[in-house]
């Protein structure tokens, strides 16, 4: 669908920075482009980007208000007093606020953890939850993944004699209230080496300052599996700080002895090591589906518990959940993508409301549809008078910059520069539709849809040995993407397999080469590759990523795109292994 909706997709190689000289020459072969192009400069990032350590973790009092914070929340423990712990309803929410409640719990604090309802409440730190933590008997609230525009609710909590720690991520605002502690690593006098932490790798950073000050061993495995859930779902960059949670929680995360983790990998079908694909698509997904169509409690109460039964019951609800969200996500980016296919020309950004749409589920459909046609989507599911909704970006364009510009025009807005949540009364929408479309002028090429390969390789050259040498690089995600290969000319070699609803796998080999351990084939895999078909008929090249397939036993290349090539026009090659 993506592909055949769009013009096809211009294909380059992604610049190599001059310091892939100096790490090539250091020895790192093959990796030497890919790590420059991640911000490694000297052989000795190099090792540490490879390589994550815990020594590589910042320490937690470089962030700004930490200090108050770890005092006020090692008073609260010392007393044994209630402190109530409010997230969000996403997997960086949800994650934060199980690892800050059991350490809480853990050092003697009575801790209340609160979560919104996504469809009664909406998202953030509102007044209803400070009245929910004020009627538990809560003298302080601790956000996590939320708060820092929430001055009204703050100043609340403050009214009733309530301190106030926020803990947030998203892009402060500028009347927070003086009365309460923030750490956020967004803040303009924030010293912090790095900025891009998500709301659970903050939650991890607290921990670490409350356990250090309490004298508590940190017990490192069980903070990182929780806190890399949250990482690597919010799409955070996997550079820096996060790599280092990323790497070290995956460890962690394929060791778990907590009944609710062991549960949620079972209904995932996930055994062995985890990886970050496992966690993006499989694990994120499920702890997700509990605040998209239900009550993110269900998720909570997974991760908090110690009792078997219960978790492989509460892993099976949300299994069956997540089921349920995969298919009313389909429906609403099928019916949103027919309205935005009517358009022509394309505005700048697409947005797009009804009351048919369930809101748990716009924010997902939106990031779909803003790849497909590759500009920012805003989708909002109507109740009544309000719609809310999400909208998702494209590289290069900072999308929360763009809608702060109508803030005035919302009820309610937040996000990131590539993902935004909002509320507007239905009333307004169509004006503001047509006031974002006439806004939308981007600079140019940015809506040029382009796929940059950093790898230019021959199908003799894909084997367990390449595979091996790209695994280093790994986790990946945000800033650390698989590597993009660029082979051909290729042919294939037998029938096109199809399985599934619309997915393929076929064989190729270099054009003129024989089936031998010189010319062996290689295995291409396109997920929902049924329409594409005709792309991989004759002699064609393809664009595409190495993964390891675990029913074939070896390497395969996973589909991003493919073009036929006609016989007077054969590809450049330059090999760059």
């Amino acid at each position: 669908m993506e592909e055949e909706r769009t013009e096809r997709a211009e294909w380059r190689e992604k610049p190599t920075p001059e310091t892939a000289g100096a790490l090539a020459e250091a020895g790192y072969g093959l990796l030497a482009a890919p790590l420059a192009r991640r911000g490694v400069a000297t052989p000795a990032e190099a090792d540490a980007f490879l390589a994550p350590h815990r020594r590589d973790l910042h320490d937690p009092f470089l962030l700004h208000g930490m200090e108050e914070a770890v005092e006020r929340l090692r008073r609260a423990c010392r007393d044994s007093g209630t402190v109530a712990v409010v997230g969000d309803y996403d997997v960086d929410g949800v994650t934060a606020c199980a690892l800050l409640t059991a350490v809480l719990r853990a050092l003697g604090a009575e801790v209340v953890p609160i979560l919104p309802n996504r469809l009664t409440e909406g998202y953030g730190f509102q007044v209803l939850q400070v009245e929910k933590a004020h009627r538990a008997g809560a003298s302080l609230i601790v956000t996590v993944d939320c708060g820092t525009t929430s001055a009204d609710a703050v100043l609340g909590a403050i009214d009733r004699g309530i301190d106030v720690i926020v803990t947030d991520h998203h892009v402060a605002g500028s009347d927070f209230p003086s009365q309460a502690i923030q750490i956020n690593p967004l803040q303009d006098h924030c010293g912090y080496p790095f900025r891009h932490l998500c709301g659970a790798g903050l939650a991890f950073k607290l921990a670490q300052g409350v356990l250090r000050r309490s004298g508590r061993e940190e017990p490192l495995a069980a903070l990182l599996r929780i806190a890399c859930l949250g990482t690597i779902a919010d799409v955070v960059p996997l550079v820096g700080e996060n790599r280092v949670i990323a790497a070290l929680g995956l460890r962690a995360l394929s060791e778990a002895r907590s009944p609710g983790l062991r549960a949620l990998m079972r209904v995932a079908r996930i055994e062995g090591a985890v990886s970050s694909t496992e966690v993006a698509f499989r694990l994120g997904p499920r702890i997700n589906a509990a605040g998209r169509l239900a009550d993110a409690g269900l998720a909570l109460r997974l991760l908090l518990t110690r009792d078997s039964a219960e978790a492989a019951r509460l892993a099976g609800k949300l299994d069956a959940l997540n089921r349920s969200r995969q298919a009313e996500e389909r429906r609403v980016v099928k019916q949103a993508a027919e309205r935005f296919a009517d358009r022509d020309p394309l505005p700048g950004i697409l947005v797009a409301w009804s009351p048919e749409w369930h809101r748990g589920v716009v924010g997902i459909a939106a990031g779909r549809l803003a790849r497909e046609f590759h500009r920012p989507v805003i989708l909002l599911g109507v109740d009544g008078d309000t719609g809310t909704g999400s909208g998702r970006s494209i590289p290069h364009l900072d999308l929360h910059s763009f809608v702060a510009g109508f803030r005035h025009r919302t009820t309610r807005f937040g996000g990131h520069p590539q993902a935004i949540g909002l509320s507007v009364a239905v009333s307004e929408l169509p004006d503001l539709r047509n006031a974002m479309e006439e806004t939308a002028e981007w600079p140019p090429g940015v809506l040029v849809r382009r796929r940059e390969y950093e790898l230019d390789l021959s199908a003799e050259q894909i084997g367990s040995d390449l595979y091996a040498e790209l695994a280093r690089l790994e986790p990946h995600g945000e800033g650390n993407r698989r590597p993009l290969i660029r082979l051909g000319p290729l042919e294939r070699v037998g029938p096109l397999r199809e399985f599934g609803e619309d997915h393929l796998k076929l064989r190729a080999r270099a054009v003129g080469g024989e089936a031998s351990e010189a010319g062996r084939p290689v295995w291409l895999l396109g997920w929902g590759w049924r329409e594409r078909a005709g792309r991989l008929d004759g002699r064609f090249e393809a664009l595409g990523a190495l993964e390891w397939d675990s029913y074939q036993g070896g390497p395969v290349v996973r589909l991003e795109d493919a073009r036929p090539i006609g016989n007077d026009r054969m590809p450049e090659r330059r090999m760059s292994a």
